[in-house]
């Protein structure tokens, strides 16, 4: 018996898939088309465990679909645009293409080494000018549409650096790299106009049956569709309008207050020249450093400065402060919200820390609520008192009828508003999709023509960390004016990266067409996605921006599709456990070298303290590097732990104990398959019949693994079925007097349902027992739905209504042996003896009803 060297194995089979172009090949007699994606890695260079479980799930179901005949789609490339290359050109002082690239060759050779069966011959990565060529060619139509358009937006500027930086590098307002301040600075910018689509994304959620509704939910409230009213209050020195949008118009006669969002364009513009004016701008530059989602959470301490305006409420001319607030968001409504602290818990702390006044203007039935007696909001169903002519309404009907009154007077009117905001795309940085537009002082924005595109990076550029490294070339930023022929300056702002990754899987159906976004032809045929693979942390931004561009294309007539993933898994997160050492620094488990009484030790006997199970993070140092697992136990052994350990939408926790009995699993799939190799040499394999019992199991397991794999992706009890069926196996394979046929049938149909959980193996197997063709390309095999009943049931049996017994008995026991047999029953018997019987009856393989009187 040959030995199980999995390195050798895995080598071998990793290249001759790729010699023969395994799973590129157009396969004769496919059943309908099958489009399975993982969302696409960023090249940071080197896989981890994430990585793995999220491409085991997607080869694990595309192997298996190839085996059952569909056309199936299952491409790979790379999102390749982005800020961590421009810094790791930076730190290097290398190109971001050359930095993108290698890392790019890394992680292929990383991934071919776990056996995925992508077809290569689709690969793409956004960095490179065939790929974002189209993203700019599809800018310049949605530009033509209407649908691209400039505005001023804030950004975050260091000055000390010269450079815009994304929110990410703002910490506690300051530059993550020299640690100078940050402020907020007004920037031309381009936007898309999203919002256009808000009620087609909100409603087509209903048609999403596929995906979780988690995050379904997450769409729905980052849509935010809100049913409410606009008022216009005003303020009260220049009579200025001051809309505000509000879903509480039953509360509007106990606004005690106004806050504006820190971003928004008056809040500077009121507290300009007075003696406010610095606090504001240091609260204002503040709280736009700070995520903005983090400072509305509920838990966020409600911070705020009196901007030293009033407004006016319209309906009864109360006069209230305005403030600016780290709770409200300019992506809300207005920008600018009413304050009712009576009926609102946010609104209530807020005026409690600033000595605001409370004025109740809805109370409990029957009751009249004091603001004195007050320990928080009155926020539940109530009637409205101190409401002028609604006094005595109930709250929820008075919502409409105050709305209505807003219109008769004409100081406002009913609406509905999305929280959902138009798409800003600039970014002031190199390594992205150069936005094709040009300046003329004459023709003003002319786009780039398209026998231009693409437009592409300019190498004469300096990366030292200061400003836009795109306006370090001169080459680049002057140009000429395709229109007049006038001098002009390119536009130096790049795209948003989610660009990029909202149609790749669109440019994966014609990865090499040279014409166009893609084939209209190849969209038919395998659009929209199947399967959609990833994790939960892009279930809002990068889903919801697919789903927009899908509509955009369609709008363009580029496609009939009108959302890109039918079905959607978001895969849990992989953790392990976390140590510590007694100073307080993070170990890597594999440093915990002994157990001595329950305490982890150290070689020095030093103690070491057992943290909390974490997900992988570099910080915590407990990142099991997939490498050392493949060179230590194989590719196949990875993929086999990371699908049988969880179902794949919940976490998975790594342990080195898992991983080795996944490979000790292998070693006896490589053991007892071998075995039969050897007894099959010497015998016919045609002699006798296939044991019934191993028939009658292994269709009973190819039922389960089929519909594990096919109907639920329940990869772990499909493997836990695999187990149950080779333990039985052994045992027969090991016995005396083991059919040759019965021993071939059983290890070749065992290595198909194998295949797609570990393939190197199985190819390697498949081989030892005589074939010569691929077994990846080879059918599923098929069950009889007959063989897959048991040949015993079990059978309540109940007398007057209540069960009394059960009996066993073979399934095609004839009707009077079984009625015979269950009258025996000592219960039965008990409850029968003495009595009459009016009815017995055997509902076939079901229950038999016995009636006495």
């Amino acid at each position: 018996m040959k030995d199980y060297d999995f390195s050798q194995i895995e080598n071998k089979w990793q290249k001759a898939w790729e010699d023969d172009k395994t799973f590129s090949r157009e396969l004769p007699d496919r059943r309908g088309k099958y489009y399975v994606l993982e969302m696409f890695p960023y090249p940071s260079g080197k896989l981890h465990m994430g990585h793995v479980r999220n491409y085991s799930i997607g080869d694990a179901l595309a192997r298996f679909k190839r085996m059952n005949g569909f056309d199936l789609m299952y491409p790979m490339g790379y999102d390749a645009l982005g800020l961590p290359a421009e810094n790791a050109a930076i730190k290097h002082q290398t190109h971001p293409r050359e930095w993108t690239e290698s890392c790019i060759a890394t992680m292929m050779d990383q991934q071919k080494a776990l056996g995925l069966s992508y077809d290569w011959s689709r690969f793409l990565a956004t960095c490179r000018p065939d790929y974002y060529r189209w993203n700019q060619w599809f800018f310049l139509k949605l530009l033509e549409k209407g649908q691209a358009y400039r505005r001023e937006a804030p950004i975050n500027w260091c000055g000390d650096c010269g450079t815009v930086l994304a929110n990410e590098q703002v910490i506690d307002g300051c530059c993550w790299r020299c640690d100078g301040p940050v402020v907020q600075k007004n920037l031309e910018q381009w936007f898309l106009r999203i919002t256009d689509y808000a009620e087609e994304l909100l409603a087509d959620i209903d048609t999403l049956t596929g995906w979780p509704e988690s995050v379904k939910t997450m769409q729905r409230n980052w849509i935010g569709k809100s049913h409410g009213a606009m008022v216009n209050f005003r303020d009260r020195d220049t009579g200025a309008p001051i809309p505000i949008f509000t879903t509480r118009p039953d509360t509007l006669y106990g606004v005690r207050f106004m806050v504006y969002a820190p971003e928004h364009p008056d809040v500077l513009k009121m507290a300009q020249g007075t003696d406010r004016e610095q606090e504001v701008r240091a609260f204002v530059d503040k709280a736009m450093n700070q995520d903005k989602y983090q400072r509305a959470a509920d838990d966020k301490e409600k911070e705020g400065v009196f901007l030293g305006r009033y407004a006016v409420n319209p309906l009864n001319g109360d006069e209230v402060p305005i403030y600016t607030a780290n709770f409200v968001l300019m992506e809300y409504g207005t920008g600018i919200i009413m304050a009712v602290p009576a009926h609102d818990q946010r609104d209530f702390e807020f005026a409690k820390k600033y000595g605001i006044g409370i004025k109740v203007v809805i109370s409990p039935p029957g009751e009249q609520l004091k603001e004195s007696d007050m320990d928080r909001a009155f926020v539940e169903r109530g009637t409205l008192v101190s409401s002028g002519p609604f006094d005595g309404m109930d709250n929820e009907e008075a919502k409409e009828k105050i709305a209505l009154y807003l219109e008769e007077q004409g100081i406002g009117s009913r609406t509905v508003q999305y929280k959902l905001r138009d798409w800003l795309i600039s970014r002031q940085r190199y390594w992205g999709t150069i936005i094709p537009v040009i300046y003329c002082a004459k023709c003003g924005i002319v786009p780039v023509p398209e026998d231009q595109l693409p437009v592409t990076f300019p190498d004469d550029v300096k990366f030292t960390g200061q400003g836009n490294p795109l306006l370090s070339s001169e080459s680049f930023v002057k140009t000429e004016c395709p229109s007049c022929g006038g001098p002009a300056r390119r536009e130096t702002d790049t795209m948003d990266t989610f660009i990029d990754s909202s149609w790749y899987y669109f440019r994966y159906c014609s990865a090499d067409y040279d014409k166009g976004m893609f084939r209209r032809e190849d969209i038919d045929r395998y659009m929209p996605v199947d399967q959609y693979i990833g994790g939960i942390e892009h279930a809002i931004l990068h889903l919801l921006y697919s789903r927009y561009f899908t509509k955009a294309l369609r709008d363009c007539g580029l496609t009939s599709v009108s959302e890109p993933f039918t079905n959607l898994l978001c895969q849990g997160m992989v953790t392990h456990e976390t140590y510590k050492d007694a100073t307080g620094n993070w170990l890597y488990p594999a440093e915990i070298v002994k157990k001595d009484g329950g305490v982890f030790k150290l070689d020095d006997d030093s103690p070491v303290s057992v943290g909390r199970v974490e997900k992988m993070s570099k910080s915590k140092n407990n990142v099991v590097d997939p490498g050392n697992i493949i060179g230590e136990y194989g590719a196949d052994t990875a993929r086999m732990f990371i699908l049988f350990a969880s179902p794949p939408e919940k976490q998975l926790e790594w342990t080195d104990a898992g991983a080795q009995g996944a490979h000790r699993f292998l070693k006896r799939v490589w053991n007892t398959v071998q075995s039969v190799a050897e007894k099959l040499q010497d015998t016919n394999p045609a002699s006798g019949e296939i044991d019934g019992g191993i028939l009658r199991l292994t269709h009973k397991t190819v039922k389960r693994v089929t519909a594990d794999i096919g109907e639920r992706m329940n990869f772990n009890t499909a493997i836990a079925a695999l187990m149950e069926w080779l333990n039985a196996f052994t045992a027969y394979a090991g016995a005396d007097g083991a059919d040759p046929a019965t021993l071939r049938y059983g290890a070749e149909t065992f290595l198909h349902l194998l295949l797609p959980f570990a393939p190197h193996i199985a190819e390697e197997l498949w081989r030892d027992l005589g074939h010569d063709d691929m077994l990846s390309l080879r059918p599923w095999p098929a069950f009889d739905p007959a063989l897959t009943l048991d040949e015993e049931i079990e059978i309540p049996v109940q007398v007057n209504g209540k069960i009394r017994g059960k009996l066993t008995v073979p399934r095609d026991a004839p009707q009077d042996g079984v009625l015979a047999q269950a009258l025996e029953i000592d219960n039965v018997r008990a409850h029968t003896d003495g009595k009459t019987i009016i009815k017995k009856i055997l509902v076939p393989n079901k229950i038999v009803t016995i009636v006495v009187k």
